[in-house]
């Protein structure tokens, strides 16, 4: 950005210079601009990097058109290229655009808007580009994305110029009509506006497919980011407990991020691309109107047209705000009921048999239909509101064609203007007054973005506060040690509500195989989830084992969808594992006659059952082989005979692996050495205590 401002800060001083020399204020205001947009351009090195693609381009745009403003006041310009001249106006207007970017950068809806992109626009992975006729070269991601931007702006640009060229065709042509001048007709039709149109549909095929490219790259880059932060450091475990505003983390990855990329590129491009129209078109509509008087009376009012396309754009846009300033938080609410909704059904369907085995259906279909309730009700609520939006609007609509027609047509029937300039008088009235009502006709797209934004936002924020779970003192110190024992010292559990759970201070000796016993709620599970290093409420210390591996294997795993082998193997890579260990493994836990299904795909937490489960697990264990190996209630499924001969497998195929078992059946003693109990005391935690073997 600094290179930038220093070429602005040139431009600028030459032509206030040239101002000065030749007694001409407006190449000094000129000078001033740029001055200002200088300045601004240098401090723009620490905002939004996105932002910084939209000041470099302007900062550019002033160099571009200032010279030809000083080139055409020195008399330089060539005169055969003088119907090109861009007026002066138009480099005053893109020093506004730039002061303007540098000002926006520090709204905090803006911030947080740039606060999302940038990790796109700012991300230095490496990519390959093929982009014919070239041959594939190689650069980072946040160049490739910055070009792409650049290219769509000035696409955009270069459409409004066309837009712009076409007014005057629109003009020339109608007056041609008007005149019954049939050679000026088809001349124009044929080198005017055959030739712009065709080159405004290639720039729109164009500006599609790089579009397009842009926007699925943004969204793969960012899908991967959020999926990798929700993940991250146990963070989607962690939300799961600590609840909060970060619900349905699913439609946050899957909609939301699809969502905002959408409405971020639109509203930054087409609100360019509408003020971009709104100057061009506003000098047109001041031009043609710099003599008109107010209907009816002598009263001249230069740029009247303008005016009253000002005036009745702010009223639209005031009332729209009024009307529909509720749809914010409407649309937020409908996104989360819908995912609410959406989650009921999604878990019905993952827990079909238990609900039909006690004949839950009634009372489901009631819970459905009352989630169903909240987005219909809500539903109705955008209705209404948005009814009353569509009144306003298709009135204010309907009225907006005919309004410059009303003020321009005395001047027409006087003989002041002719029908091509009536024509073009309402184009440019039409493209102003567009412009200028960009946020009525945008209002509602507006507030669903808002609605995006607020749950990328809170998504976000739930992310950060879950990642943060475990590393802010006080918290639980998990450290390794070159011992083979796991220690656990001065350790205090308690619940994500505070209420506390656990006081622990025990070892736990390799190869020594240890049962923990005790009543439901005693903490248990919580315990083996602070040793496995996954629970974040609490102090104390943990030290385990240095490059000691560890399993957890809970009562119900979890069995992703996917073929049999990647079920097995999770979580390592479906092909992690020789064929012939994940046959043994599953032959061995009692699953052989699976094993001629290893590549088929199902949901094989519906095919199986809690017992067949259950035994998959332990057939992962069998392939990882971990140092130290937890078993929550992992074979409470099975049968006494075959958890006993699971036991057995797991002691002789598994020598090196200490085992920790939660159970409650007399049956698991044998397999242990060792015998603890989570025992009450007096301030309400519960505490793990040695008992004798004859105690059991």
């Amino acid at each position: 950005m600094r290179r930038f401002s220093i070429v602005v800060f040139v431009v600028a001083a030459a032509l206030a210079a040239a101002g000065l020399d030749g007694n001409d204020k407006t190449l000094l205001g000129l000078g001033f601009a740029g001055a200002i947009l200088g300045a601004t351009t240098w401090r723009s090195e620490a905002i939004s990097r996105f932002l910084k693609i939209f000041a470099g381009i302007f900062a550019t745009e002033y160099a571009v058109f200032g010279l030809t403003a000083l080139l055409a006041a020195l008399g330089s310009w060539p005169a055969a290229l003088d119907a090109y001249k861009p007026p002066q106006s138009l480099t005053a207007t893109v020093a506004v655009f730039g002061i303007l970017i540098y000002a926006i950068s520090f709204i905090p809806v803006i911030r947080r808007i740039t606060g999302i992109a940038d990790r796109y626009f700012s991300h230095s992975g490496r990519t390959t580009v093929h982009l014919w006729p070239m041959a594939p070269f190689e650069t980072s991601e946040r160049k490739l994305a910055t070009w792409m931007i650049v290219f769509l702006i000035v696409v955009n640009q270069a459409q409004v110029g066309i837009s712009v060229r076409l007014s005057f065709f629109n003009r020339d042509w109608f007056n041609a009509l008007q005149n019954k001048d049939a050679d000026s007709f088809w001349m124009l039709l044929f080198t005017v506006f055959l030739f712009w149109a065709t080159i405004y549909i290639a720039s729109a095929i164009i500006e599609y497919l790089v579009q397009s490219t842009l926007m699925i790259r943004w969204r793969r880059w960012l899908t991967e980011h959020y999926v990798g932060e929700w993940l991250g450091d146990g963070a989607h475990y962690k939300m799961a407990l600590a609840g909060g505003e970060a619900d349905n983390p699913d439609q946050r990855i899957a909609e939301d991020v699809n969502l905002f990329i959408t409405k971020t590129y639109s509203f930054s491009i087409a609100l360019l691309a509408q003020i971009s129209s709104l100057v061009s078109f506003s000098i047109i509509l001041w031009t043609i109107s710099a003599a008109f008087t107010i209907p009816g009376t002598d009263i001249a009012i230069p740029g009247l047209l303008f005016w009253t396309a000002l005036v009745y754009a702010a009223f639209g846009t005031l009332v729209t705000h009024l009307i529909g300033r509720r749809l914010v938080r409407l649309n937020f609410e409908q996104q989360r009921y819908e995912a609410d909704f959406r989650f009921s059904l999604a878990r019905l369907r993952e827990y079909a048999e238990q609900i039909a085995l006690l004949g839950g259906e009634p009372t489901e279909r009631r819970l459905l239909m009352g989630r169903f309730g909240s987005v219909i009700r809500n539903f109705f609520s955008i209705v209404a509101v948005r009814k009353r939006m569509m009144i306003f609007t298709a009135s204010y609509n309907q009225l907006s064609p005919l309004i410059p027609y009303v003020v321009a047509a005395p001047f027409y029937f006087a003989g002041k203007v002719q029908l091509g300039t009536l024509t073009q008088t309402a184009g440019a009235f039409g493209r102003v007054e567009g412009a200028l009502t960009f946020f009525v006709d945008a209002y509602v797209s507006l507030a669903d973005y808002a609605a995006v934004l607020q749950r990328l936002v809170t998504f976000d924020g739930g992310i950060g506060r879950a990642r943060a779970l475990g590393r802010v003192a006080p918290r639980i110190e998990l450290e390794r040690a070159p011992e083979k024992d796991l220690v656990i010292a001065d350790l205090r559990l308690h619940l994500p509500d505070g209420r506390g759970l656990v006081r622990a201070d025990m070892s736990l000796r390799a190869g020594e195989p240890v049962l923990i016993t005790g009543p439901s709620g005693s903490g248990k599970s919580t315990l083996l989830r602070a040793v496995s290093g996954i629970w974040p409420y609490g102090t104390g210390r943990i030290t385990a084992p240095e490059g000691a591996s560890v399993l957890l294997l809970p009562q119900r795993p979890y069995i992703p969808s996917g073929t049999l082998r990647g079920a097995v193997s999770y979580p390592e890579p479906a092909r992690a594992f020789e064929d012939a260990a994940v046959i043994d493994a599953l032959q061995v836990v009692g699953l052989g006659a699976l094993v001629e299904r290893l590549d088929d795909e199902d949901n094989w937490a519906q095919r199986l059952s809690g017992g067949e489960q259950q035994r998959l697990a332990l057939a992962r264990a069998l392939l990882s082989r971990p140092d130290w190996l937890f078993l929550d209630e992992a074979t409470s499924a099975l049968d006494e005979p075959s958890e006993r001969r699971l036991y057995e497998l797991v002691a002789s195929r598994l020598p090196n692996t200490t085992v920790v078992s939660i159970g409650h059946r007399s049956t698991l003693v044998r397999f242990h050495a060792r015998f603890v109990e989570m025992q009450a005391e007096a301030d309400g935690l519960h505490r793990p205590n040695d008992l004798p073997r004859a105690a059991e």
